[in-house]
């Protein structure tokens, strides 16, 4: 829950690859005091520096509550103006299918491949 530890995090968990599981420990989106704007940004651009940013798998949902379901369209689009920001900066390549995958993954897909789930991917 302490951003500090962003860095660190990172760090770890790609300490626990086995070239079976893709990123088989993963840092958790940004979540309780974190979950705004700024506090998604930093985490998903240490993740993007210190790790496969196309590996991740998104945002969580605390599925009690009906009214977190709204943090899953908020972090795609918080996730895809960063995205843009980096293209623009010439940071990503500017190639539309391979930022199209990159989110597919990230927002849906590699948690269907995380949890093996029976569904069909997007």
């Amino acid at each position: 829950m302490n951003p500090n530890d962003n860095a660190a995090i990172t760090t770890l968990v790609g300490c626990f690859n086995d070239g079976h599981v893709v990123n088989r420990v993963q840092q958790g989106s940004a979540w309780w005091f974190n979950d705004h704007k700024q506090g998604m940004i930093d985490q998903l651009t240490t993740l993007a520096s210190g790790n496969i940013l196309t590996n991740f798998i998104g945002m969580l949902t605390d599925s009690r509550s009906f009214l977190s379901y709204c943090r899953h369209e908020y972090f795609r689009r918080i996730l895809c103006n960063l995205l843009g920001t980096w293209i623009e900066d010439g940071e990503y390549p500017d190639d539309k299918e391979f930022i199209q995958n990159c989110v597919k993954a990230i927002c849906y897909n590699n948690a269907v491949d995380y949890f093996n789930l029976d569904l069909e991917k997007i």
